[in-house]
């Protein structure tokens, strides 16, 4: 699909800055929360004047342009100044996942060679220390709560304002602008060297398309609340898309329920960005509140209603009447639960899935649907405004070409397409491919419209012993999507069936217990209660119901311990890591398959729970 803007040819990102400050300096670019929990607004130009002095503080520590600076912090404005300040000083960021381990975050400083790191506490500052032996190259280490920006304001107070107008005139597009690593899902995590080129193709053509969002048609300009990590391509894409747009930017350091609806209620955004699993606790949640006033089935007609709604683009009236009817009742307190004046929702990650999607578009909030990879500097699809399609991740962004392989797997190609992975020991990027295009390893067909759907990762197929491909994230996408369901793992290679390691969800299983009078119940005793054992079967059905018999959950089991990032199961943007699952679970796989499990699914019918 051809772009809508035309490539930048001169500058950096860190040009964005001093640009919104000279075009519209007291346009409110951020809001910050006082002691008081008051939110106040930074200006553009005083956004300028915090990204310069602390870009003199860099250099004035004797930072040099193409240098790395790690950044390991929660999602604050502190970080988003730091950035822009390290490219107005000619570096390179590096970010740091806060919830890292002292491994993971040694591998990436080591890597890629970080001169410097800022971390946001002294937790996080011990955790670093503790391996500066095995870290030659990082000479400066600060603390955001001990007062770092304040520190590199003061030591760059001796430095000429001309040094950093200097270093940013050595910036050029296709300069290096940060390296994002892999989750490392699969192995060690890969750095994906993007440029500030990179960037711009991505954002530019997304605010483009994504016009009604960036910049609004009514009384309330566009404001966001961000909430995601910005160590995440994700979050720190629409994060620059901000800037570049002008769109007023609030954070929201804790994902937390309380503190977040709290955030949220405060800030009042216009858009958010999302991973399904925050839709899925809004609904959830939603669900659960209408139970407990025994109003659970009220509220099922509602969303039946809504997901009819948002599946048809010309609503018939009584339609339309029943969907106004249930408005004050239902819809508005989902949108009230995002702060009130949510319109819309870009979400990634992982798929929605057509239930949300349906649900949240009759409810008032349109989600635009996007795929892409840190290797893509976010989407390379996303939902077309006011032409989507469920169960697909949208067109190609313009600008980006996308195929598909004889074996299924999508490839792209495009100005936001990534330089390479990180060589450290040439301390360049290394390039992926010699025709710019890019396997991402994951499968996908396009339909007559352009329209892409991924059916799961290339390495994650499932091939049983009968010989049947089977695409485990269909199933494990809407599995997840149940109240109860925290995690699922699909599993069944070069075995005689499918099968499902499952967890329970902490808050889902609070309200199902509540519900039900078995508070009493030890966690070891409930992941074998017949009744719950049978709501998860329904699920598990009704998951079924999307693939042939040949590919269905034929049996799974529910455990009692979690898979979380602390016990090495997920990575910090929640993907399964299959290998430490299935490794750490073996007992438990093999028991689904052991001596006459075969012969007992037969007898039940050719599906059976069990409990762990």
């Amino acid at each position: 699909m051809p772009p809508l803007v035309p490539l930048v040819r001169r500058g950096s990102l860190a040009d964005l800055p001093y640009d919104n400050a000279r075009q519209d300096p007291e346009a409110p670019l951020f809001s910050r929360k006082d002691a008081d929990g008051q939110w106040y607004d930074v200006t553009a130009a005083r956004f300028a004047a915090d990204v310069h002095a602390v870009a003199k503080g860099l250099i004035a520590h004797g930072l040099r342009p193409g240098d790395r600076l790690a950044l390991m912090a929660r999602t604050t404005y502190e970080w988003t100044l730091v950035d822009f300040a390290a490219w107005a000083a000619g570096l390179v960021t590096v970010p740091v996942y806060p919830t890292s381990s002292a491994f993971q975050t040694r591998w990436i400083l080591q890597d890629s060679g970080a001169a410097a790191c800022v971390v946001e506490d002294p937790e996080q500052a011990r955790l670093v220390s503790a391996e500066r032996r095995q870290l030659p190259g990082l000479a400066h280490l600060w603390v955001l709560d001990a007062g770092a920006v304040d520190q590199l304001r003061r030591a760059g107070s001796r430095v000429a304002d001309e040094a950093v107008t200097a270093r940013r005139g050595l910036l050029t597009p296709e300069t290096l602008a940060t390296l994002i690593y892999t989750s490392g899902t699969t192995g060690r995590p890969k750095g994906c060297a993007l440029t500030h080129a990179n960037f711009f193709a991505e954002v530019d053509n997304a605010v483009r398309l994504l016009h009604p969002v960036f910049v609004s048609e009514s009384k309330e300009p566009a404001a966001t609340l961000l909430f995601l990590p910005l160590s995440h391509v994700f979050g720190r894409m629409v994060s620059v898309g901000c800037v570049r747009a002008r769109v007023r930017v609030g954070h929201a350091p804790s994902v937390e329920g309380d503190e977040l609806l709290t955030d949220l209620a405060g800030f009042r955004p216009t858009f958010l960005l999302a991973i399904p699993y925050v839709l899925e606790k809004v609904f959830n949640t939603a669900r659960a509140t209408a139970e407990r006033g025994g109003k659970a089935a009220a509220f099922d007609r509602a969303a039946r209603i809504a997901r009819r709604y948002g599946q048809q683009a010309t609503p018939s009236l009584p339609l339309r009447a029943a969907r106004a009817l249930y408005d004050p009742l239902v819809y508005r307190r989902i949108r009230n639960a995002l702060g009130g004046r949510v319109k819309y929702v870009i979400c990634g990650g992982s798929p929605l899935g057509a239930r949300l999607a349906e649900f949240f578009a009759g409810a008032g909030v349109e989600v635009f649907e996007g795929y892409g990879l840190t290797e893509t500097t976010a989407a390379s699809t996303v939902t077309p405004p006011q032409r989507p399609r469920t169960g697909t991740v949208g067109w190609p962004l313009p600008g980006t070409a996308v195929r598909i392989a004889d074996d299924g797997e999508v490839w792209l190609k495009g100005g936001h397409v990534f330089a390479g992975y990180w060589d450290a020991q040439r301390g360049v990027a290394l390039p992926y491919t010699d025709d710019g295009w890019f396997p991402t390893g994951d499968l996908g067909s396009l339909d007559a419209d352009g329209y892409l759907r991924i059916t799961g990762r290339k390495k994650d197929i499932i091939i049983t012993s009968a010989g049947k491909n089977v695409a485990p994230a269909p199933l494990e996408d809407w599995l997840r999507a149940h109240p109860l369901v925290a995690q699922c793992l699909v599993l069944g290679d070069d075995r005689p069936y499918v099968s499902a390691l499952v967890t329970l969800d902490h808050e889902g299983l609070t309200h199902w217990r509540r519900m039900r009078h078995k508070d009493h119940l030890a966690l070891w005793e409930l992941a074998r209660d017949a009744e719950l054992l049978a709501a998860i079967q329904r699920a598990v059905d009704d998951a079924n119901r999307l693939v042939s018999r040949a590919e269905s959950i034929r049996a799974f089991r529910v455990l009692t311990a979690e898979f979380s990032e602390t016990s090495g199961h997920l990575t910090p943007s929640l993907k399964l890591k299959r290998r430490a699952v299935l490794r750490d679970f073996a007992r438990e796989i093999e028991e689904m398959y052991g001596p006459g499990a075969e012969q007992a699914l037969r007898r039940s019918g050719g599906s059976g729970p069990n409990g762990s």
